[in-house]
């Protein structure tokens, strides 16, 4: 069984904490985020570090003591350091722009695709076939760069499509003559 939720996540110099009302908001350099606590569990600022325990001993609150603990980590890591995704774009013609608000990704359709950026998230193309996710929310960034993945994930043979720059490919042989 997991003992996450037994270690206090450290607060870096320029993060402050406060709990108020069930509700845990962490400010930073980057922004803030707000986590809505359950009944199940409590968390104190004690220091320097934020500790988080469970109310009760049953199955329950154990589980959401280290949840919330790791929730609590991420938002601490993403107002003071933020979160990073990047992905690259491979095939003949295929690329990406930021236009405006927009993300304009040509992937080999008969229509370009135009992805709306979500507010809380910065989008930018050094190359045409790279694209880089900043953000301070760790889901919302995962969330946006899966959603550009789908648009054309990669495929075995040739490995075109949209895939993660830590992404390995497990290529398929083609046909035999």
């Amino acid at each position: 069984m997991s003992r996450v939720g037994k270690y206090p996540v450290e607060l870096p110099a320029g993060v402050s904490v406060a709990v108020a009302d069930s509700v845990l908001t962490a400010k930073g350099k980057l922004g803030e985020l707000s986590l809505a606590l359950t009944d199940l569990v409590e968390a104190k600022v004690e220091g320097a570090a934020v500790v988080v325990s469970p109310r009760g001993s049953s199955g329950r609150a154990r589980t959401m003591w280290g949840t919330t603990r790791a929730l609590v980590a991420s938002m601490v890591r993403g107002v003071s350091a933020g979160y990073t995704r990047e992905l690259e774009i491979t095939g003949t013609g295929y690329r990406a722009a930021v236009q405006g608000s927009n993300l304009v990704m040509n992937l080999g359709y008969s229509h370009d695709v135009v992805y709306p950026i979500p507010p809380g998230i910065r989008i930018s193309c050094e190359k045409p076939t790279s694209v880089k996710i900043e953000g301070i929310d760790k889901r919302q960034v995962g969330q946006v760069a899966a959603e550009l993945r789908g648009f054309r994930g990669p495929e075995p043979y040739k490995g075109k499509g949209v895939r993660y720059s830590t992404e390995t490919i497990r290529r398929k042989e083609g046909k035999k003559k």
